[in-house]
């Protein structure tokens, strides 16, 4: 539609200001004020105003109003208070809009964000404050100041020594009290801004990596259409019961387990089946959630929905990963506890011995509790983050731990080593007139307003040799088996063997069957070719190798990969094929899910330490079976579900990219931990022999240990980086 002028602009404008105001908002409503400011065809901007108390939240808001019949788009400008709206005329108008969003419910307001870094940046800030100026107070403020700052710190050590005998914290706050009771403020402030610095760095990033980790994997349930009653309305996914009638159209997924009551479409069930060639699905058939309808459209009956039953068991998975501890980061705070009574007893010998509370005190700063247990969770939870900020979502630490150790890496064939995505492969020509060149640009031009993935990878590779195209009449689209079309007072038709031979009558002779065949075989798709009664030609089709999966296959083996397998469902020629491609060590194919789950099995049983690579329903067994499941981006949400690891970029080179980070986290770690163990041994046998203040200690100890904290925190944003 060509831009409105100026004048008729203003025309408009003006006499949507000078209407009078609408009725107003209904009573109950959260709306106390909306009325019309500009409306143009297929746009109408409202003034709104909530009623006291109502939240404004504006982004709850837009995705509401985009969820509205007819609406196209939506924003909303709270200073404004402006809803814009762009809508299709054919569906809907300002009026009817108006009174939708008047029935809206009150926007969600989002859950508000902790305040717990703010509290501890507080706490640091307040700490670094009285260390600095604590020899500028008077004397007689001074012991006040370093208990008002230190009673956190004394909290935790009570608690924790009636719930968990000596730790770490009740050794830090017996460091500071003796400090604060022999009147060395600056020691007992220079520990007490140490502490919190570190509990600052500590939380602050295991915070941002939960939430980040929460949002990734929060579901995502949609709105879908129902039928009720004849007519059909949207609603929500979460919302669906046992018996709906779901109606799915071209381009969606389907949200339920059920079965076809009408209608007829092609669906890719790639998702379950592994396979790439969509297929036919029609009344009595069944369907399942997860799989995409490409063309037709489906009413179906509603069987198993249970989405509320999937959000609440992603929900709880999330919280159990991200409280799941490694081996790693149980040892070390297994051997910071036992550590803690020796630490206990060299400070009681050095005061006994040397009559000096200076000792002691020194040497309580001086444990390795600090630096065991925090630098091992902040490197695990860094390397979390930073991987899904590169596309790699890790289900917890002891994920990491487990890739790590992974010396075998299984792959699915469709989707995961494969683009999932069809290729023409060959175009044979049974008829002189025609050339293969021909035939594939015949094709195309029948099939080039037809967004199946056959017709879309002939289309393409008519393309790509600037093909010519043919004249012809009004083209006729069959749902789920082909085109037909007239050309030159003949009719051609382009499809399925089943659709041309027996739909159309079209005889294929025994030599063209002994062809096709052999095509087949070679785990190709046929697109078959029929003009005035004659099969002319035929086009096959193939999957295609992902550009990066040899290169991916050679970077694992660099990585400590010792055996690389694939596991498919598809021909037995066709896998050989793909497993010489990329120099695999073994294959095995024609396997029916069940089948890769033992043969998983069957290696782990040799000792083999597996990590599992696939995209479908039918990889969810194997990916469970294995030490590690890693699922592809555009996997099943079963797989992504089962997996330990979730591909959120569709490259399988994240892979090799998760298997390197892995590997420099815990390497990484083992540095730490053998720093850790030496230098607070060297702290604690200068402080034991009086060559620490309690001050130096408590510097050299708390900073060796923010030391440790960044380097694992940096270690997390540069292991792994991807190619």
């Amino acid at each position: 539609m060509p831009p409105a002028t100026a004048p008729a602009l203003s025309a408009l404008s003006a006499l949507s200001a000078a209407a009078p105001l609408q009725r107003p908002a209904p009573s109950g409503s959260v709306w106390v004020e909306l009325h019309t400011l500009h409306l143009l065809p297929g746009r109408v901007r409202f003034r709104a105003r909530l009623a006291h108390g109502a939240p404004c939240q504006a982004r709850a808001l837009a995705l509401q109003l985009q969820n509205l019949h007819g609406v196209q788009q939506a924003r909303v400008n709270p200073a404004a208070r402006s809803l814009l709206l762009h809508f299709d005329p054919g569906q809907t108008d300002a009026q009817r809009l108006r009174e939708a969003i008047l029935a809206l419910p009150p926007p969600i307001a989002a859950a508000p964000a902790t305040n717990g870094s703010s509290k501890e940046l507080a706490t640091v800030l307040g700490s670094a404050a009285l260390l600095l100026g604590s020899a500028a107070l008077p004397l007689a403020l001074r012991t006040p100041a370093t208990l008002a700052a230190s009673l956190p710190l004394y909290g935790t050590a009570v608690q924790d020594l009636y719930r968990e005998g000596v730790n770490s914290h009740v050794l830090e706050a017996l460091a500071v009290g003796i400090s604060t009771g022999s009147g060395d403020h600056t020691a007992a402030n220079t520990t007490v801004f140490m502490l919190a610095l570190g509990e600052y760095l500590e939380n602050s990033i295991a915070r941002r990596s939960d939430e980040m980790l929460k949002q990734l994997l929060r579901p995502d349930t949609g709105l879908v259409w129902v039928d009720e009653g004849g007519s059909e309305r949207q609603v929500e996914a979460s919302a669906l019961t046992v018996g709906a009638t779901v109606v799915v159209g071209a381009g969606a997924v389907i949200p339920v387990d059920g079965t076809v009551l009408s209608g007829e479409a092609l669906v890719n069930e790639a998702a379950m089946t592994g396979e790439s060639v969509a297929v036919s699905r029609t009344r009595a058939d069944r369907v399942l959630s997860g799989t995409v309808v490409e063309e037709g459209r489906l009413r179906i009956y509603a069987e198993q929905v249970g989405t509320g039953t999937a959000a609440a068991r992603i929900a709880d998975y999330v919280e159990q990963s991200l409280a799941a501890k490694s081996q790693t980061q149980l040892q070390a705070a297994r051997l910071a506890d036992r550590l803690v009574p020796g630490v206990l007893g060299l400070a009681a010998a050095s005061w006994m011995l040397s009559a000096d509370w200076r000792r002691a005190a020194a040497v309580l700063q001086a444990d390795y509790a600090c630096a065991l247990k925090l630098a091992t969770p902040v490197a695990f939870k860094s390397a979390m983050y930073q991987a899904g900020r590169r596309g790699i979502l890790f289900k917890g630490a002891d994920v990491l731990e487990r890739l790590a150790e992974a010396d075998t890496f299984v792959f699915d064939k469709t989707g995961t080593l494969t683009t999932g995505r069809l290729a023409v492969t060959d175009s044979i020509a049974f008829d002189h007139h025609f050339s293969p060149s021909d035939i594939i640009d015949l094709a195309a031009s029948v099939e080039e307003h037809y967004f199946h993935p056959l017709a879309l990878a002939v289309v393409e590779a008519a393309r790509k040799h600037h093909g010519r195209h043919f004249d012809h009449q009004e083209v006729q689209f069959i749902a789920a088996h082909g085109v037909a079309s007239d050309m030159d007072g003949r009719r051609i038709v382009v499809g399925s063997r089943h659709f041309v031979e027996d739909d159309e009558g079209v005889p294929i002779s025994a030599r063209q069957r002994r062809r096709l065949e052999a095509l087949f075989l070679q785990g190709k798709t046929l697109l078959h070719i029929g003009y005035g009664g004659r099969l002319i030609g035929v086009i096959a089709l193939k999957d295609q190798l992902r550009p990066n999966a040899a290169a991916t296959v050679a970077r694992l083996r660099a990585l400590g990969a010792k055996r690389i397998v694939m596991l498919t469902g598809d021909h037995r020629q066709r896998a050989a094929e793909l497993a010489l491609q990329l120099g695999l060590d073994e294959y095995h194919a024609e396997l029916l899910p069940q089948h890769k789950a033992e043969r998983v099995a069957q290696m782990k049983a040799e000792g083999a330490r597996i990590a599992f690579v696939g995209d479908g329903i039918n990889d969810a067994p194997a990916l469970a079976g294995a030490q590690v499941g890693i699922a592809m981006a555009h996997g099943a949400d079963l797989a992504r579900l089962t997996s330990d690891i979730a591909l959120l970029e569709d490259g399988i080179e994240r892979v090799a990219d998760a298997k390197a980070l892995a590997n420099a986290t815990l390497a990484r770690i083992g540095s730490n931990y053998r720093f850790t163990i030496g230098a607070n041994s060297a702290i604690l046998g200068a402080a034991a022999l009086g060559l620490l203040s309690p001050v130096l200690a408590s510097v050299l100890h708390n900073g060796s240990t923010i030391a440790i904290l960044l380097n694992a925190l940096w270690g997390g944003r540069s292991a792994g980086t991807p190619t």
